[in-house]
């Protein structure tokens, strides 16, 4: 069997098995394969070849295989809702304690806890939300 047909088909098989894969590496060896069988069509020796199959696939899977994958991953999602309160600052309107209190976060009034339920944190002062819990922010004071 002539050199260029093995690696047509060998691109073939890599080109089928990243159907089933998806990690964007068999495709690069697969296009490899595919250059080095048109490099093997017109006459080059074996050892050249597996050069020219090594250099393309290094180069594929370095410099092309990350570029793929960061466009095939889903962005990271927006927060909504109560997710996106976790991290803002907040306001405390009521001394808040391990057992409650208030704080405004963004124009809203919420009841809150300290995340340390040994602080007590005065009103008047910037909090961060660490978590939401129901309708209860989980608080920290700001350093």
């Amino acid at each position: 069997m002539d050199p260029w047909l093995i690696w047509l088909v060998t691109a073939a098989l890599l080109g089928a098995a990243e159907i089933f894969t998806l990690t964007a590496a068999l495709g690069l060896l697969g296009g490899a394969a595919l250059i080095t069988a048109v490099f093997a069509a017109i006459g080059l020796p074996l050892p050249w070849q597996l050069l020219v199959f090594t250099l393309v696939a290094t180069v594929g899977v370095v410099f092309v295989r990350p570029v793929a994958r960061r466009h095939l991953s889903p962005p990271q999602s927006e927060r909504f809702g109560v997710d996106a309160l976790v991290g803002e600052a907040a306001r405390v309107t009521a001394e808040v304690t391990g057992l409650g209190g208030r704080v405004r976060i963004g124009g809203e009034e919420w009841s809150a806890r300290a995340y340390d339920e040994t602080l007590v944190i005065p009103t008047g002062t910037t909090v961060d939300v660490i978590e939401i819990k129901g309708t209860t922010a989980l608080v920290y004071p700001r350093e």
